[in-house]
Protein backbone atom coordinates (compact mmCIF):
# COMPACT_ATOMS: atom_id res chain seq x y z
CA UNK A 1 0.00 0.00 0.00
CA UNK A 2 1.18 3.19 -1.09
CA UNK A 3 0.96 5.77 2.37
CA UNK A 4 0.64 9.59 1.73
CA UNK A 5 0.97 12.00 5.05
CA UNK A 6 -0.86 15.09 4.84
CA UNK A 7 -0.93 18.39 6.83
CA UNK A 8 -4.14 18.65 7.41
CA UNK A 9 -6.18 21.53 9.44
CA UNK A 10 -2.99 22.10 11.73
CA UNK A 11 -0.23 23.59 9.59
CA UNK A 12 -0.81 27.30 10.09
CA UNK A 13 -1.33 26.62 14.07
CA UNK A 14 2.31 24.89 14.11
CA UNK A 15 4.03 27.93 12.71
CA UNK A 16 7.10 28.95 12.66
CA UNK A 17 7.83 25.41 12.16
CA UNK A 18 5.73 24.48 9.12
CA UNK A 19 7.06 27.39 7.42
CA UNK A 20 10.01 25.06 6.13
CA UNK A 21 8.70 21.69 6.73
CA UNK A 22 5.45 19.28 6.55
CA UNK A 23 3.58 18.62 9.82
CA UNK A 24 4.86 14.96 9.34
CA UNK A 25 8.49 15.98 9.60
CA UNK A 26 8.02 17.67 12.80
CA UNK A 27 10.16 15.66 15.74
CA UNK A 28 7.95 14.77 19.48
CA UNK A 29 9.71 12.14 21.32
CA UNK A 30 12.38 10.10 19.73
CA UNK A 31 11.15 10.52 16.13
CA UNK A 32 9.62 12.84 13.84
CA UNK A 33 5.87 12.14 13.04
CA UNK A 34 6.89 10.48 9.50
CA UNK A 35 9.18 8.14 11.36
CA UNK A 36 6.68 7.13 13.83
CA UNK A 37 4.31 6.09 11.14
CA UNK A 38 7.02 4.68 8.27
CA UNK A 39 7.98 2.02 12.20
CA UNK A 40 4.47 0.99 12.54
CA UNK A 41 3.45 0.67 8.90
CA UNK A 42 6.59 -0.72 7.81
CA UNK A 43 6.55 1.12 4.84
CA UNK A 44 7.94 4.45 3.54
CA UNK A 45 5.38 7.37 2.92
CA UNK A 46 5.53 10.44 1.50
CA UNK A 47 3.73 14.03 1.92
CA UNK A 48 1.07 15.99 1.24
CA UNK A 49 1.98 19.37 1.70
CA UNK A 50 1.95 23.48 0.51
CA UNK A 51 3.00 23.89 -3.17
CA UNK A 52 6.04 25.50 -1.89
CA UNK A 53 7.61 22.72 -0.36
CA UNK A 54 6.87 20.31 -2.25
CA UNK A 55 9.68 19.73 -4.49
CA UNK A 56 11.85 19.25 -1.45
CA UNK A 57 8.98 16.84 0.53
CA UNK A 58 7.06 15.35 -3.04
CA UNK A 59 4.22 13.20 -2.91
CA UNK A 60 4.19 10.12 -4.67
CA UNK A 61 0.76 8.58 -5.64
CA UNK A 62 -0.22 5.57 -6.94
CA UNK A 63 -2.68 3.68 -7.99
CA UNK A 64 -4.05 2.80 -4.63
CA UNK A 65 -3.29 5.08 -1.74
CA UNK A 66 -3.64 5.83 1.96
CA UNK A 67 -3.86 9.61 2.91
CA UNK A 68 -3.00 10.03 6.81
CA UNK A 69 -3.58 13.36 8.84
CA UNK A 70 -0.54 13.64 10.08
CA UNK A 71 -1.25 15.85 13.21
CA UNK A 72 -2.47 12.58 14.52
CA UNK A 73 0.32 9.96 15.84
CA UNK A 74 0.81 6.55 15.50
CA UNK A 75 0.15 3.51 18.36
CA UNK A 76 -0.51 -0.16 17.51
CA UNK A 77 -4.24 -0.16 17.26
CA UNK A 78 -4.32 3.01 15.07
CA UNK A 79 -1.80 2.00 12.69
CA UNK A 80 -3.57 -1.10 12.36
CA UNK A 81 -6.72 0.06 11.40
CA UNK A 82 -4.73 2.24 9.24
CA UNK A 83 -3.28 -0.50 7.55
CA UNK A 84 -6.23 -2.00 7.07
CA UNK A 85 -7.97 -0.02 5.18
CA UNK A 86 -10.28 -0.18 2.23
CA UNK A 87 -11.92 1.62 -0.84
CA UNK A 88 -14.42 3.58 0.12
CA UNK A 89 -13.35 3.49 4.18
CA UNK A 90 -12.62 6.36 6.26
CA UNK A 91 -10.99 6.41 9.87
CA UNK A 92 -12.77 9.51 12.06
CA UNK A 93 -12.12 10.74 15.20
CA UNK A 94 -15.83 13.14 16.11
CA UNK A 95 -15.66 15.63 13.19
CA UNK A 96 -11.86 14.88 12.12
CA UNK A 97 -10.52 12.78 9.66
CA UNK A 98 -7.81 10.58 10.52
CA UNK A 99 -7.20 8.18 7.48
CA UNK A 100 -8.75 7.17 4.14
CA UNK A 101 -8.45 5.10 1.15
CA UNK A 102 -8.39 6.87 -2.31
CA UNK A 103 -7.35 5.99 -6.09
CA UNK A 104 -5.71 7.91 -8.33
CA UNK A 105 -8.76 7.52 -10.41
CA UNK A 106 -10.79 9.70 -8.45
CA UNK A 107 -11.57 13.30 -8.85
CA UNK A 108 -12.86 13.94 -5.55
CA UNK A 109 -13.47 12.75 -2.28
CA UNK A 110 -16.87 12.78 -1.06
CA UNK A 111 -17.07 11.19 2.97
CA UNK A 112 -20.41 10.62 2.46
CA UNK A 113 -20.05 8.44 -0.07
CA UNK A 114 -17.69 6.38 2.58
CA UNK A 115 -17.90 3.74 5.35
CA UNK A 116 -16.72 5.79 8.19
CA UNK A 117 -14.98 4.12 10.65
CA UNK A 118 -14.80 5.75 14.45
CA UNK A 119 -11.81 6.19 16.58
CA UNK A 120 -12.46 6.33 19.78
CA UNK A 121 -9.37 5.08 21.68
CA UNK A 122 -6.78 7.42 22.93
CA UNK A 123 -3.66 8.91 20.69
CA UNK A 124 -1.63 11.87 20.75
CA UNK A 125 -1.89 14.35 18.69
CA UNK A 126 -0.46 18.07 17.98
CA UNK A 127 -2.36 20.62 17.29
CA UNK A 128 -0.42 23.66 19.06
CA UNK A 129 3.64 24.82 18.79
CA UNK A 130 3.31 24.11 22.46
CA UNK A 131 1.82 20.33 22.11
CA UNK A 132 5.87 19.68 21.27
CA UNK A 133 7.25 19.96 24.08
CA UNK A 134 3.61 19.57 26.17
CA UNK A 135 3.16 16.42 25.11
CA UNK A 136 6.95 15.22 24.72
CA UNK A 137 6.92 13.14 28.01
CA UNK A 138 4.19 10.44 26.80
CA UNK A 139 6.06 10.74 23.16
CA UNK A 140 9.40 9.94 24.37
CA UNK A 141 7.83 6.69 26.34
CA UNK A 142 5.82 5.89 23.52
CA UNK A 143 8.83 6.12 21.27
CA UNK A 144 11.23 4.01 23.28
CA UNK A 145 8.60 1.14 23.88
CA UNK A 146 8.89 1.35 19.66
CA UNK A 147 12.34 1.67 19.01
CA UNK A 148 13.78 -0.41 21.90
CA UNK A 149 11.57 -3.46 21.79
CA UNK A 150 12.73 -6.98 21.78
CA UNK A 151 16.65 -5.31 21.32
CA UNK A 152 19.44 -5.28 24.04
CA UNK A 153 20.97 -2.35 24.75
CA UNK A 154 24.87 -1.35 25.23
CA UNK A 155 26.22 -2.06 27.97
CA UNK A 156 25.95 1.04 30.48
CA UNK A 157 30.11 1.98 31.70
CA UNK A 158 30.65 1.74 35.27
CA UNK A 159 31.77 4.71 35.64
CA UNK A 160 28.24 6.16 35.20
CA UNK A 161 25.86 6.85 38.10
CA UNK A 162 22.61 5.26 37.07
CA UNK A 163 19.11 4.86 38.77
CA UNK A 164 16.99 2.16 37.03
CA UNK A 165 19.27 1.10 34.60
CA UNK A 166 16.04 -1.08 32.98
CA UNK A 167 14.66 2.10 31.75
CA UNK A 168 18.16 3.11 30.03
CA UNK A 169 18.92 2.21 26.09
CA UNK A 170 22.15 3.12 24.67
CA UNK A 171 22.71 2.51 20.73
CA UNK A 172 25.94 1.72 19.13
CA UNK A 173 29.02 3.71 19.22
CA UNK A 174 27.66 6.06 22.11
CA UNK A 175 29.88 7.43 24.30
CA UNK A 176 29.09 8.02 28.20
CA UNK A 177 31.75 8.14 31.28
CA UNK A 178 31.21 9.99 34.77
CA UNK A 179 27.44 11.27 34.17
CA UNK A 180 24.31 10.50 36.16
CA UNK A 181 21.39 8.96 35.06
CA UNK A 182 17.80 8.55 36.66
CA UNK A 183 15.67 7.00 34.56
CA UNK A 184 13.47 6.42 37.78
CA UNK A 185 11.33 9.12 35.73
CA UNK A 186 11.27 8.35 32.48
CA UNK A 187 12.97 6.30 30.26
CA UNK A 188 16.64 7.61 28.80
CA UNK A 189 17.65 7.00 25.37
CA UNK A 190 20.95 8.06 23.89
CA UNK A 191 21.33 7.66 20.18
CA UNK A 192 24.27 5.96 17.44
CA UNK A 193 27.06 7.62 18.35
CA UNK A 194 26.23 10.01 20.63
CA UNK A 195 28.05 12.13 23.58
CA UNK A 196 27.46 12.37 27.32
CA UNK A 197 30.14 14.82 28.87
CA UNK A 198 31.79 14.08 32.02
CA UNK A 199 29.53 16.15 35.17
CA UNK A 200 26.27 16.04 33.27
CA UNK A 201 22.99 14.98 35.21
CA UNK A 202 20.38 14.11 33.44
CA UNK A 203 16.70 13.13 34.37
CA UNK A 204 14.21 11.59 32.20
CA UNK A 205 12.39 11.03 30.15
CA UNK A 206 15.29 11.86 27.77
CA UNK A 207 16.02 11.39 24.36
CA UNK A 208 19.49 12.15 23.10
CA UNK A 209 19.34 11.34 19.17
CA UNK A 210 21.91 9.96 16.35
CA UNK A 211 25.50 11.97 16.77
CA UNK A 212 23.62 14.78 19.04
CA UNK A 213 25.80 15.49 22.43
CA UNK A 214 25.15 17.20 25.72
CA UNK A 215 28.46 19.37 26.47
CA UNK A 216 29.94 18.87 29.92
CA UNK A 217 28.20 19.65 33.71
CA UNK A 218 25.26 19.61 31.68
CA UNK A 219 21.85 19.86 33.70
CA UNK A 220 18.57 18.37 32.20
CA UNK A 221 15.45 17.80 33.30
CA UNK A 222 12.41 15.82 31.27
CA UNK A 223 10.79 15.54 29.09
CA UNK A 224 13.95 16.56 26.86
CA UNK A 225 14.69 15.39 23.38
CA UNK A 226 18.26 16.62 21.68
CA UNK A 227 17.56 15.70 17.88
CA UNK A 228 20.25 14.21 15.44
CA UNK A 229 23.80 16.53 15.62
CA UNK A 230 22.08 18.91 18.24
CA UNK A 231 24.49 19.76 21.04
CA UNK A 232 23.36 21.40 24.22
CA UNK A 233 25.09 22.39 27.60
CA UNK A 234 23.99 24.65 30.58
CA UNK A 235 20.57 23.90 32.34
CA UNK A 236 17.75 22.26 29.72
CA UNK A 237 14.00 20.96 31.25
CA UNK A 238 11.26 20.12 29.26
CA UNK A 239 12.34 21.25 25.70
CA UNK A 240 12.79 19.74 21.90
CA UNK A 241 15.65 20.52 19.72
CA UNK A 242 14.42 19.19 16.69
CA UNK A 243 17.72 18.40 14.85
CA UNK A 244 21.39 20.16 13.89
CA UNK A 245 20.62 23.30 16.58
CA UNK A 246 23.31 24.15 18.95
CA UNK A 247 22.35 25.33 23.03
CA UNK A 248 25.78 24.42 23.77
CA UNK A 249 26.56 26.79 26.79
CA UNK A 250 25.57 27.98 30.24
CA UNK A 251 22.18 29.65 30.47
CA UNK A 252 18.47 28.35 30.84
CA UNK A 253 16.23 26.90 27.95
CA UNK A 254 12.70 25.77 29.42
CA UNK A 255 9.49 24.69 28.17
CA UNK A 256 10.88 25.56 24.83
CA UNK A 257 10.91 23.92 20.90
CA UNK A 258 13.92 24.73 18.86
CA UNK A 259 13.66 24.18 14.86
CA UNK A 260 16.80 23.03 12.81
CA UNK A 261 20.02 25.42 12.40
CA UNK A 262 19.60 27.44 15.72
CA UNK A 263 22.22 28.80 17.75
CA UNK A 264 21.42 30.04 20.91
CA UNK A 265 24.06 32.23 22.11
CA UNK A 266 26.48 31.69 25.24
CA UNK A 267 24.53 32.78 28.67
CA UNK A 268 21.30 33.20 26.84
CA UNK A 269 17.94 32.87 29.36
CA UNK A 270 14.35 32.39 27.87
CA UNK A 271 11.50 32.66 30.83
CA UNK A 272 9.05 30.10 30.90
CA UNK A 273 6.68 31.46 33.74
CA UNK A 274 5.06 34.78 34.28
CA UNK A 275 6.24 36.89 36.98
CA UNK A 276 2.49 37.19 37.96
CA UNK A 277 2.31 33.34 37.59
CA UNK A 278 -0.76 33.78 35.08
CA UNK A 279 -1.32 32.06 31.92
CA UNK A 280 0.93 32.50 28.97
CA UNK A 281 -0.08 33.42 25.76
CA UNK A 282 1.53 33.11 22.28
CA UNK A 283 1.51 34.49 18.89
CA UNK A 284 -0.63 33.38 16.82
CA UNK A 285 -0.32 32.81 13.08
CA UNK A 286 -4.09 31.97 12.61
CA UNK A 287 -5.25 35.24 14.37
CA UNK A 288 -2.29 37.29 13.60
CA UNK A 289 -2.54 37.81 17.38
CA UNK A 290 -1.80 36.55 20.95
CA UNK A 291 -3.70 33.75 21.80
CA UNK A 292 -4.19 31.31 25.27
CA UNK A 293 -2.20 28.11 25.33
CA UNK A 294 -3.40 27.16 29.18
CA UNK A 295 -0.60 26.49 30.04
CA UNK A 296 1.39 28.13 33.20
CA UNK A 297 4.87 26.93 32.27
CA UNK A 298 6.03 27.68 28.11
CA UNK A 299 8.81 29.44 26.70
CA UNK A 300 10.75 29.91 23.56
CA UNK A 301 9.31 28.83 19.74
CA UNK A 302 12.34 29.25 17.70
CA UNK A 303 12.08 28.19 13.69
CA UNK A 304 14.62 27.24 11.44
CA UNK A 305 17.98 29.15 10.85
CA UNK A 306 17.24 31.08 13.75
CA UNK A 307 19.99 32.67 15.61
CA UNK A 308 20.95 35.03 19.20
CA UNK A 309 24.08 36.25 20.51
CA UNK A 310 25.28 35.92 24.06
CA UNK A 311 23.44 37.33 26.90
CA UNK A 312 20.18 36.96 24.99
CA UNK A 313 17.21 37.20 27.45
CA UNK A 314 14.04 36.40 25.78
CA UNK A 315 10.66 36.97 28.02
CA UNK A 316 8.17 33.77 28.62
CA UNK A 317 6.14 32.93 25.69
CA UNK A 318 8.36 34.39 22.75
CA UNK A 319 7.80 33.14 18.97
CA UNK A 320 11.24 33.81 16.54
CA UNK A 321 10.08 33.16 13.11
CA UNK A 322 12.67 31.38 10.89
CA UNK A 323 16.29 32.90 9.66
CA UNK A 324 16.13 35.76 12.41
CA UNK A 325 19.22 37.00 13.60
CA UNK A 326 19.10 38.56 17.55
CA UNK A 327 21.59 40.18 19.44
CA UNK A 328 22.40 43.36 22.20
CA UNK A 329 20.90 43.89 25.36
CA UNK A 330 17.16 44.26 26.88
CA UNK A 331 14.62 41.67 26.15
CA UNK A 332 13.24 41.62 22.64
CA UNK A 333 9.92 42.12 21.90
CA UNK A 334 7.65 38.18 22.61
CA UNK A 335 7.05 38.20 18.29
CA UNK A 336 10.03 38.31 16.38
CA UNK A 337 9.05 38.18 12.61
CA UNK A 338 11.43 35.89 9.86
CA UNK A 339 14.14 37.22 8.31
CA UNK A 340 14.66 40.38 10.82
CA UNK A 341 17.97 41.56 12.58
CA UNK A 342 18.28 43.23 15.82
CA UNK A 343 16.95 43.20 19.47
CA UNK A 344 15.34 45.33 22.04
CA UNK A 345 16.53 48.11 19.88
CA UNK A 346 14.56 47.89 17.11
CA UNK A 347 14.77 45.52 14.04
CA UNK A 348 15.77 45.65 10.69
CA UNK A 349 15.01 43.34 7.92
CA UNK A 350 17.64 40.12 7.14
CA UNK A 351 18.40 40.19 3.53
CA UNK A 352 17.93 36.54 2.17
CA UNK A 353 21.41 37.05 0.16
CA UNK A 354 23.01 37.47 3.68
CA UNK A 355 21.07 34.77 5.65
CA UNK A 356 21.53 32.46 2.80
CA UNK A 357 25.56 32.81 2.76
CA UNK A 358 25.28 32.53 6.61
CA UNK A 359 23.52 29.11 5.66
CA UNK A 360 25.23 27.60 3.59
CA UNK A 361 28.54 28.38 5.77
CA UNK A 362 26.56 26.34 9.08
CA UNK A 363 25.06 23.80 6.76
CA UNK A 364 28.79 22.97 5.24
CA UNK A 365 30.14 22.49 8.94
CA UNK A 366 28.18 19.68 9.13
CA UNK A 367 28.79 18.28 5.45
CA UNK A 368 25.13 18.84 4.61
CA UNK A 369 24.46 21.25 1.23
CA UNK A 370 22.56 24.05 1.33
CA UNK A 371 20.17 23.75 -1.96
CA UNK A 372 18.42 25.46 -4.28
CA UNK A 373 15.30 23.83 -2.94
CA UNK A 374 16.11 25.35 0.31
CA UNK A 375 16.89 28.59 -1.00
CA UNK A 376 13.32 28.40 -2.68
CA UNK A 377 12.06 27.37 0.44
CA UNK A 378 13.06 30.34 2.33
CA UNK A 379 12.74 33.08 -0.77
CA UNK A 380 9.26 32.28 0.19
CA UNK A 381 8.96 31.89 3.52
CA UNK A 382 10.75 35.80 3.38
CA UNK A 383 8.03 37.39 0.93
CA UNK A 384 5.37 35.60 2.98
CA UNK A 385 6.68 36.99 6.75
CA UNK A 386 6.93 40.51 5.11
CA UNK A 387 4.16 42.10 6.60
CA UNK A 388 5.05 41.14 10.01
CA UNK A 389 8.02 42.87 9.37
CA UNK A 390 8.90 46.96 9.56
CA UNK A 391 10.85 47.54 5.49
Amino acid sequence: MNYILFDGTVRNALLPFTFTRPVADIRVGILTIREKWEKYLGSTTTTLTEEYLSEKFPMVELEENVMINASFLPNSILSEMVSNLEVNQAIFRGEEVIAFFTEDSQEEVDFDTYEIIEYNDDCLTIEHTWDIFQKNDTAIREDFELITESRTSQRIPKSVNVISPENIFIEEGAKLEFVTLNASTGPIYIGKNAEIMEGSVIRGPFALCEEAQVKLATKVYGATTVGPHSRIGGEVNNSVLFGYSNKGHDGFLGNSVLGEWCNIGADSNNSNLKNNYEEVKLWSYETEGFAKTGLQFCGLMMGDHSKCGINTMFNTGTVVGVSTNIFGSGFPRNFVPSFSWGGASGFTTYITKKAFEVAKVVMSRRHVEFTEEDAKILEHVFEETKKYRKE
